[in-house]
């Protein structure tokens, strides 16, 4: 139970409730977090604190918040909430913020996503492995925590937080749209009604057809993980049944969004990344725009046609972070359908790309499948796992089979071909795993190269 190893990953915590962590381990972490600020970030005075809709996550929430009492903070209790809303909170406020979510996790998972003031994000380089080892101690010791030595707070933030994202992405203008959204149960079924339905401050011309948006953390209709398929199959019927312009599906802590057109096809998240980056380089010319190394090769070209500057960076999302940041970029995307903007902190916010695929939809005459098609420009995999107990042999063998490739190892192995194809070949870091993902221009060709390189890597 206290072996803290297992729950605390590289970028959050993450484990299954009560095997591997429970209100007790939760109470340590917040006591060890509190420990790390006044260590590492004596400014500190308070912690916002919220949860989404997992049954676990109010008393997790509660106990950490205990913890931080404990040491001497306070704490502001946003109460439920997205991750996004979280980073709005952590940023608007200037607060460190602890969000209790599993994100698109089964249902007996819980977790906790970290960040310092200003929604600035948080790893174990950075100081997850401090807190951790705080809070091992802490559990080591089995002594009480102390009393409350700070107050609690309560803060309702969903109508600042709706009201911050409308300024920046004015929707009054458009024509109507019917837009069916797939919450999954999570949380944006929570933050959709505020933000673009019948509970916005003020009318929009958008019909809201809603999925799924009772807020329940057992997720009885589908996984709220829209990354894969098989859970977007019942907004794929919904968009055509109903006639709807697009459809919108939200991740259980609705900070990832992805999106369907009118005939119930998905529109690529390198495809969203090339129309906002569009459309943040309309309003900001010049500037730079953040791209992960898998996303499709048309978002750098995209970029540069509207006068931005792309700039790659490794697969995660503490690298595009910490890119955006080093270079002050104005918007970054990744494949995964995370999408960061400098105007909400660095930090990514899938309602935000969700509201710039409206606007941008509701701002010309064409459907979505018309619009979308001039950012799809290449046929790509998708990502494909293959067991592999020495990646880095099988990796070198896929190079050497390739003599003419340019090769790149910003992340894993890129081999680059004289037509624009590429393979990208990365290590998971905690499975023997080997991911693949291959774009081509044609899909001929995509299907050639993708199954030469998997008889390689299987064989």
């Amino acid at each position: 139970m206290s072996e803290l190893s297992q729950i605390v990953k590289a970028y959050d915590i993450r484990g299954v409730v009560p095997d591997q962590w429970d209100e007790r381990v939760a109470e340590a972490l917040g006591a060890g977090f509190a420990q790390f600020l006044v260590a590492r970030h004596p400014g500190s005075k308070r912690v916002v604190i919220a949860h989404d809709m997992r049954a676990t996550s109010p008393g997790m929430s509660a106990a950490f918040a205990r913890g931080v009492l404990s040491e001497g903070l306070g704490v502001v209790e946003a109460g439920l909430g997205s991750t996004d809303m979280l980073y709005f909170a952590a940023g608007t406020l200037d607060l460190p913020g602890a969000m209790f979510t599993a994100s698109h996790n089964p249902a007996q998972y819980n977790g906790i996503k970290l960040c310092l003031a200003g929604a600035k994000p948080l790893s174990q380089d950075s100081g997850l492995a401090e807190i951790r080892d705080n809070a091992q101690r802490i559990l080591d010791s089995d002594a009480q925590a102390a009393a409350p030595g700070a107050q609690a707070e309560r803060r309702e933030l969903l109508a600042d937080y709706a009201r911050y994202l409308r300024e920046l992405v004015d929707l009054r203008g458009i024509r109507p749209l019917k837009v069916v959204v797939d919450a999954g149960n999570g949380m944006g079924g929570y933050t959709v009604p505020a933000v673009l339905g019948d509970q916005a401050l003020e009318p929009l011309p958008l019909t809201i057809v809603p999925l799924y948006f009772e807020l329940d953390g057992s997720f009885p209709n589908h996984e709220a993980n829209p990354l894969e398929p098989k859970n977007l199959v019942d907004l794929q019927h919904a968009v055509v049944q109903h006639g709807a312009d697009l459809g919108l599906a939200f991740d259980g802590d609705a900070d990832r969004c992805f999106v369907i057109d009118e005939r119930g096809e998905p529109l690529s998240p390198s495809a969203v990344t090339a129309l906002v980056a569009a459309r943040e380089l309309a309003k900001h010319p010049g500037e730079t725009i953040i791209h992960n190394l898998i996303t499709s090769s048309a978002v750098p070209e995209i970029i540069r046609e509207n006068g931005g500057t792309p700039v790659r960076s490794r697969v995660g999302h503490s690298f595009i972070k910490a890119d955006m940041a080093r270079t002050n970029a104005v918007f970054g995307g990744e494949h995964s359908a995370h999408y960061y903007f400098r105007e909400f902190w660095f930090a990514d916010t899938g309602m935000l790309a969700a509201m710039h695929v409206l606007a941008a939809l509701g701002g010309q005459p064409e459907p979505l499948s018309r619009l979308g098609a001039e950012f799809e420009r290449y046929v790509a995999s998708g990502e494909i796992n293959s067991t592999v107990q020495d990646q880095k042999a099988k990796q070198q063998e896929v190079r050497a089979a390739y003599p003419d490739a340019v090769v790149d190892e910003l992340d894993g192995l890129t081999l680059t071909f004289p037509d624009g194809a590429w393979i990208n070949l990365r290590a998971s870091n905690t499975e023997p795993l080997l991911r693949l993902n291959v774009e081509a221009p044609t899909a001929t060709r995509m299907a050639e190269l993708r199954d030469e390189a998997l008889g390689l890597i299987r064989r």
